[in-house]
């Protein structure tokens, strides 16, 4: 091995193992974090959507901060820890003892008053009262979840969905007063602030570039870490000059678009976007434990094992049910777009083939890659949903075969006969395939699109993912070959175990010599015409990550102080504005936002 690999590799772990950490921040990490005077946000009031709907359910670090109002009022405390503990009961799907003790739980919650005292005067019987935090909720629904829970309690398989109507009367309580008392708090001031910080630029200063980790379509993908929280990311670069020569400035910016609007931790997310001088910026979820095609060929030739294939598969499922939810169709399912991460779950990634279905309508155009398109597409018909599901079909049959179910790996075939054994020929199945694994193949490689599993669903074709999670190879376990069935809501949650987890000590990506550098482009000006379409691209911080970024390497809860010495902080007092002077509530102007000096809290070397 070169010595300038060993040195890439050396230093891109090392920046691993500290991402997340102290030691991975910057040394003026909090320079760049630093809040604002809550009234110089106080403008955002008016440009966001102020509801517990988008806040407490959607943002990471609204809900956190609601969760810190709540426990300034007991009742509402008592509320919110009902609703986590009804969560933790439905996730807990797999776990029937963790139920059991859960169901004890609620029930001690529904039998307790706002002082943290047994109901004792009730005699145990819930038709004599009802707790006071909940008195909201009526006699009849404290009652039903009151049984419910005794007899989740003993059961030997508890029941989900049991506390389902009292868990939606407890939130319709908190989205009313107390969410109304929460935006007149200096909770709701402190989220005003995070969101202030949430939306400043983002330039390549924000990051420390590393090495080079493979090869997009239109430039290089590297690792890269953000100086202020030390979190790792994939940095995808897209040249400009090279996206302008090859006209593909939509493609660039559906690709980005669809990103931004996805949030699964199934699918590869979007953290940033920006731009530089030379390029288009992509910042992604980093994803260090390669990608399926790797492991497959290299590490497991001959295929996985059916218990590491069906937690692939129905994480997977999960990634595509999600896409196709916001009317999102993949159309580019294969090995080396299923990466791995540091534990051992995977994501989809490479969204540049993807496109956005208007009203659920089919569509036409021979995308995606010879092997693993669906015959209406190879046949250039109108298609839906149902290539994704051929695309998942020949990724099982792959994973456990060893080999695509239409072409041998490095075959030297015409595309022409590829194209005929998907449209004509029967994949052949061997010992290797369960009886359920087998069926579950067949179903979704039919090479007719509305007898295909995943597309049965007539009036609600983005929904087809049910179907196959309802698939014996899912629902069923198998002594022979250690298959379980799948607890979907824990897999939801991110809470299972995968089956393999990559070596933290390893990198899997070529070595920097090997990965072929772009030739330059030549013959393609950059001129102002240009820089509409950048302006579109080059929206900085993508809200969901960004928080859920601050909240894993704990900037939140270094900065999240409300007092200090028993006094409430400055930047949330009224009386201590910047400089004494009063400070507007409206948007700041264009040209003060142009002309305000920016500082750089990383003009040192803070390495």
């Amino acid at each position: 091995m070169e010595i300038e690999n060993i040195v890439a590799n050396t230093v891109y772990i090392k920046a691993r193992e500290s991402g997340g950490q102290k030691k991975g921040k910057s040394k003026k990490w909090k320079n760049y974090l630093q809040f604002p005077h809550y009234l110089e946000c106080r403008y955002l009031r008016n440009t966001l959507d102020v509801s517990y709907s988008y806040i407490v359910d959607k943002q990471p670090i609204g809900k956190l901060l609601f969760e810190e109002f709540c426990n300034t009022n007991q009742q509402y405390e008592y509320c919110w820890h009902f609703l986590q503990k009804v969560e933790e009961y439905e996730t807990n799907d797999d776990d029937e003892e963790i139920r059991r003790e859960l169901a004890k739980v609620i029930y001690t919650f529904l039998t307790s008053n706002n002082n943290n005292e047994n109901v004792n005067d009730c005699n145990g019987q819930s038709s004599d009262c009802v707790p006071e935090w909940c008195d909201f909720l009526g006699r009849h629904v404290v009652e039903q979840c009151l049984k419910a829970a005794k007899e989740a309690s003993t059961a030997s398989e508890p029941f989900g969905d049991i506390f389902s109507e009292a868990s939606k009367l407890v939130r319709s309580y908190l989205a009313e007063t107390p969410f109304k008392e929460f935006t007149d708090s200096i909770y709701f001031k402190r989220y005003l602030q995070w969101k202030w910080l949430e939306r400043r630029p983002v330039d390549k200063r924000t990051f420390r570039l590393y090495r080079v980790l493979g090869k997009g379509g239109f430039g290089e993908v590297c690792a890269c870490q953000v100086r202020a929280s030390g979190k790792m990311y994939a940095l995808k670069k897209l040249e400009k000059k090279r996206v302008k020569k090859r006209h593909a400035e939509t493609l660039s910016l559906n690709e980005k678009q669809i990103l931004q609007k996805i949030n699964s931790p199934f699918v590869v997310s979007l953290a940033y976007a920006y731009e530089t001088k030379d390029a288009l910026c992509l910042v992604l979820t980093l994803m260090n434990g390669g990608d399926l095609k790797f492991h497959l060929y290299n590490l497991s030739p001959g295929g996985f094992e059916e218990k590491r294939v069906q937690f692939y598969a129905a994480e997977i499922t999960l990634g595509l049910q999600h896409l196709h939810r916001e009317k999102i169709l993949y159309r580019d399912l294969k090995p080396e777009n299923i990466l791995l991460d540091d534990y051992g779950h995977v994501r989809i990634s490479d969204l540049g083939l993807a496109v956005e279905l208007k009203d659920n309508d089919p569509i036409k155009g021979r995308v995606g890659t010879v092997g693993y398109m669906a015959p209406e597409i190879v046949k250039n018909e109108r298609y839906s949903y149902g290539v994704d599901w051929w695309g998942l079909g020949c990724l099982i049959y792959e994973m456990i075969e060893g080999k695509a179910p239409f072409r041998q790996r490095k075959e030297k075939v015409k595309r022409e006969e590829v194209e005929r054994r998907v449209k004509e020929d029967q994949e052949k199945y061997s010992e290797k395939f369960s009886e359920s694994a087998r069926t579950l193949c067949r179903g979704l490689l039919h090479k007719e699109p509305s007898f295909r599993l995943g597309c049965r669903r007539v009036g609600k074709p983005e929904e087809g993912a049910e179907e196959i999670r309802a698939h014996p190879f899912f629902t069923t376990g198998d002594a022979k070959t250690q298959r379980e069935p799948v607890p979907w809501k824990k897999m939801e949650a991110g809470k299972l175990i995968p089956p393999f987890c990559p070596d933290p000590r390893a990198v899997y990506a070529k070595d920097v010599l090997d990965i072929e550098q772009f030739s330059t482009v030549k013959g393609v000006r950059l001129d102002s015409t240009d820089a509409q379409f950048y302006e579109k691209f080059n929206t900085a911080s993508v809200s969901i990550p960004w928080q859920n970024e601050m909240i894993e390497t704990e900037c939140f809860k270094e900065l999240n102080i409300f007092y200090v010495n028993g006094q409430l902080v400055s930047d949330l007092r009224p009386d201590a504005a910047p400089n004494g002077r009063s400070v507007s509530t409206q948007r700041p102007s264009f040209f003060s936002r142009i002309f305000k000096p920016v500082i750089n809290c990383y003009k040192d070397n803070d390495q």
